[in-house]
C-alpha cells in the first residue's frame, strides 16, 4: 500500500491525522477508501496537540520533519485543513523510512 505519490511539485505525502493522542507517533500504514487524486492508503500520524486553531496541523508538520529530516519550510499542508485525512507537499526529493 501506497501513502505517497511524486508529482512534479514534489513529493505527496497522505496522512490520517489522530489528534490529541497520549504521545507522538508515526506509522502504521493503514488502508483507505478509494478517492479520486489520493493515494490507496493514509500514514497514520498521531500527536498530542488538540485539533483546534490549526494546532494539530502544525504539529503533524512538526512530526514529519522530524522524522523525514527536513526542514520545516519544505513542507505544507494541501488538502484536508480540517479534517483527519491530509495531504501534505514536501518539496525536494526525501528518502522515506519505514513506519
Amino acid at each position: 500500500m501506497s501513502f505517497h505519490t511524486q508529482t512534479p511539485a514534489g513529493l505527496v505525502l497522505a496522512v490520517k491525522a489522530q489528534p490529541g493522542a497520549r504521545r507522538v507517533q508515526i506509522g502504521p500504514v493503514v488502508a483507505a477508501a478509494p478517492q479520486p487524486g489520493w493515494p490507496s492508503a493514509r500514514l497514520k500520524v498521531a500527536v498530542n496537540a488538540a485539533p483546534e486553531d490549526g494546532k494539530a496541523n502544525e504539529a503533524i508538520i512538526a512530526a514529519l520533519c522530524h522524522w523525514l529530516g527536513i526542514k520545516h519550510d519544505a513542507i505544507a499542508l494541501t488538502a484536508g485543513a480540517s479534517a483527519r485525512d491530509k495531504k501534505f507537499l514536501i518539496q525536494g526529493a526525501p528518502l522515506i523510512p519505514d513506519p
